[in-house]
């Protein structure tokens, strides 16, 4: 049996305030700074989890910690809950860095504190939220050289509470350097940043996107014994990006410590900066690991990320804003422009020529989506924000017509150019239509590209405007079972209200519910491989469940979204299904099913079917 999630919180929350006042942080690492010095024999490579806890006891650091933590157990079959694997965190688990993490003492790491947080100004008035109320909260994310760490989230605050400690690993990933401790030379030749997001989720779950920094991290390798404090001033997003949101305080300690550190001019010289960049920095071939299977399951995946509209302050058109790839996975939404960069980057990683396209839909809108050239010359369009695919055939507006062509099953109208990470071309067709055009990309007379040197002298690594390494994706955290039984419970309440409102009594039908999961799990299906199956099996069962002179009426929806009531709320909307909800009649019952399905980064496709059943009167 494991612990309910608002139960594992405030343990968890004790456990970190006992650590904090113990200063835990502080003894375990002079721990094992004083263990790879003088106990590490110098022939051995590789310093075990056996090695490290032998020594935390002979100190009586467990001891102490153990007998200030008083715990109370009801039930002796409780255990915590298990959470996935991540990257090494120094945050309120201790005892599980030292259990599943082996520290390489030939490795050199990063130890990245957040010491709090001050002058977020937005949030002055905030009141402090009561135990147990549920608030607005932080989030801060960091990426660095394919590691991803998240922070506990932090109550909204003009001076956020934030104390959490991330151990980077640094190094070199050329070939032979694998093992090869870094030193104050190699270290600085690595350009790459740590990329910092904070992210803000209201009381309904919704994420905004608050700030994205680009952290300089190697001044520290001239400050004196390896270690340095900043004061990060964040900036807003958007049209809101020479605006000041908040500052962070932070500390920045190499381990081991450097035997030579660097004098400040050398490190100074080393100073990136860069705000508009090249779209080809945006895409780069992105491989899932195991996380996903086909690239038709990836463009589903990059579907059921929420979409939103860059804000514009004050109304008026489109806010030309792309977002980092590390600030799109965090929020899990964005514009058109991030959902096909993702794509498109994924679809490379499956070794397909894709190519992101930017031109406009119906009534001139601006648009991006996604293209395929196959091996046999089929042009493939990847509409990313549904997860549609559409075959291109190019229309000869000069020849006659024999008979009416077929109108484009695609919504696009104008393409003006197409780029990856190494090709951009600018179309100079006579028409610049989707539907005429020929997308033969080696034709210099229909498409001009841009030097490819040009191309690798502003994208290659270590450039001035290039993005860092595209971050790894992450497997989902959430249980697809609980959370489809909690939304169905939830969805069962508001109905049993709503139909108490209007003086309507409310009878379910356990059985009706469970035969609509078929349906729903072919409607995903369907979805994801454009293959169309079970539904045979679905309508013959509830023929039968369905009595004669019985009428049945069912009504699916689907969401991206997890609130409950959000959803309610939309399903009303539709005269359809609000007539099932309020369904009036002799000896009616009715049914709800909801079957959520999972992709990484607790991505979630939501599958609600609504349904009754009545007597018919004639």
């Amino acid at each position: 049996m494991s612990l309910p999630p608002e139960k594992a919180s405030e343990l968890k929350q004790l456990i970190h305030q006992q650590l904090s006042k113990m200063d835990v942080h502080g003894r375990i690492r002079e721990i094992l700074a004083e263990t790879i010095r003088e106990e590490l024999a110098p022939d051995q490579q590789q310093l075990s989890t056996e090695d490290l806890i032998k020594a935390l006891r002979r100190r009586g650091i467990i001891d102490d910690v153990m007998k200030e933590l008083n715990f109370v157990t009801d039930n002796v079959d409780q255990e915590l809950p298990s959470s996935p694997k991540q990257p090494v965190c120094f945050t309120d688990r201790q005892s599980t860095l030292l259990k599943k993490t082996n520290i390489d003492p030939t490795r050199r790491y990063l130890y990245l504190q957040v010491l709090g947080g001050k002058a977020f100004l937005e949030h002055l008035q905030e009141p402090e939220p009561l135990p147990g109320q549920v608030c607005s909260t932080f989030t801060l994310c960091l990426h660095f050289r394919n590691q991803r760490f998240r922070s506990k989230p932090v109550p909204c605050a003009c001076e956020p509470d934030f104390h959490d400690g991330f151990l980077l690993e640094v190094h070199r990933e050329s070939l032979g350097d694998g093992t090869r401790m870094a030193d104050s030379t190699t270290m600085l030749s690595i350009s790459d940043p740590i990329h910092m997001v904070l992210i803000k989720t209201d009381i309904f779950g919704e994420t905004t996107l608050v700030a994205s920094y680009f952290l300089e991290w190697r001044s520290v390798l001239g400050s004196e014994n390896g270690v340095t404090n900043l004061t990060v001033e964040l900036m807003g997003v958007g049209t809101e990006s020479k605006v000041a949101v908040g500052i962070l305080n932070i500390k920045l300690e190499m381990y081991p410590a450097l035997n030579q550190t660097l004098s400040q001019e050398v490190v100074n010289t080393q100073d990136e900066n860069g705000i508009n960049r090249p779209v080809c920095s945006y895409v780069k071939p992105l491989r899932a690991g195991r996380l996903l299977d086909t690239p038709r399951q990836a463009a589903r995946f990059v579907n059921v990320l929420g979409y939103e509209r860059a804000p514009v302050i004050g109304g008026g058109g489109k806010q030309e804003q792309w977002c980092t790839l590390l600030a799109f996975l965090c929020r899990n939404k964005g514009d058109c422009e991030d959902h096909a960069n993702l794509l498109c980057s994924l679809l490379l990683g499956y070794g397909l020529e894709a190519f992101v396209c930017v031109g406009t839909k119906a009534k001139g809108v601006p648009h991006a989506w996604v293209m395929t050239c196959g091996t046999d010359g089929t042009i493939t369009f990847w509409e990313s924000l549904t997860g549609h695919r559409y075959i291109h055939k190019s229309t000869n507006p000069d020849e006659p017509p024999v008979a009416e062509q077929p109108k484009p099953l695609y919504p696009y109208r104008t393409v003006g150019c197409v780029f990856n990470h190494q090709m951009f071309l600018g179309n100079c067709q006579p028409s610049d239509s989707v539907e005429v055009c020929v997308f033969d990309l080696n034709d210099e007379s229909k498409w001009k590209p841009m030097s490819e040197e040009a191309i690798k002298s502003v994208c290659a690594p270590g450039a001035t405007t290039s993005l860092p390494p595209f971050p790894p994706l992450c497997a989902s955290t959430i249980d697809a079972s609980v959370t489809s039984n909690e939304i169905e419970m939830q969805l069962r309440l508001l109905v049993s209200e709503h139909r108490k409102d209007l003086g309507l009594t409310t009878v379910w039908e356990d059985q009706l519910s469970y035969l609509l999961s078929p349906a729903l799990a072919s409607y995903e299906f369907e979805r994801t491989t454009s293959i169309s199956a079970g539904n045979e099996e679905f309508q013959d069962a509830i023929r039968r469940a369905v009595p004669d002179g019985h009428t049945f009426k069912g009504f699916p929806i689907h969401f991206v979204y997890r609130n409950a009531r959000r959803a309610f709320a939309t399903c009303l909307r539709s005269p359809f299904c609000e007539e099932i909800i309020c369904c009036r009649g002799d000896q009616v019952r009715l049914a709800v099913r909801v079957r959520v399905f999972t992709y990484p980064e607790s991505a979630c496709a939501v599958w609600i079917m609504f349904a009754c059943k009545y007597r018919s009167v004639l």
